[in-house]
């Protein structure tokens, strides 16, 4: 297949799981904000299935178009904030206790993720090129 048509397929995936991912995010902190199990049934694996494609996507993506984050500030602004993203929704998941510390810690995440998604829509990168 042509780089673009591999482009064309993996560009929706990388999105998809990109929507998908803080929707899932939100179901686990609802059940750690009413003091239940926020990995029970589907949310046990869901998210880190979800999260590994949207990961494996965007990293197939910058090698696609030729990005390296340690030469292209804003990938590397997207990866730094993917790992606070990561810690904020690990303490609104599983360490935070107090209703307050979760809804704060949630909070910040969607703040960081709508962060990730203004950096992505900023910075469209032509594949041709």
């Amino acid at each position: 297949m042509e780089n673009i048509t591999v482009f064309a397929i993996v560009l929706p995936v990388h999105i998809a799981a990109a929507l998908i991912s803080p929707v899932l995010f939100t179901a686990r902190a609802w059940r750690s904000w009413n003091g239940r199990d926020p990995a029970r049934g589907m949310l046990r694996w869901l998210p880190h299935v979800v999260d590994t494609v949207l990961f494996g996507a965007g990293l197939a993506l910058a090698v696609m178009i030729r990005q390296n984050p340690l030469e292209h500030s804003w990938l590397m602004a997207k990866l730094v904030a993917l790992l606070c993203y990561i810690v904020a929704g690990h303490v609104a998941v599983r360490r935070a206790r107090q209703r307050g510390f979760i809804f704060g810690a949630w909070l910040l995440a969607l703040a960081i993720i709508t962060y990730i998604y203004a950096v992505a829509f900023t910075m469209r990168v032509n594949p041709l090129n």
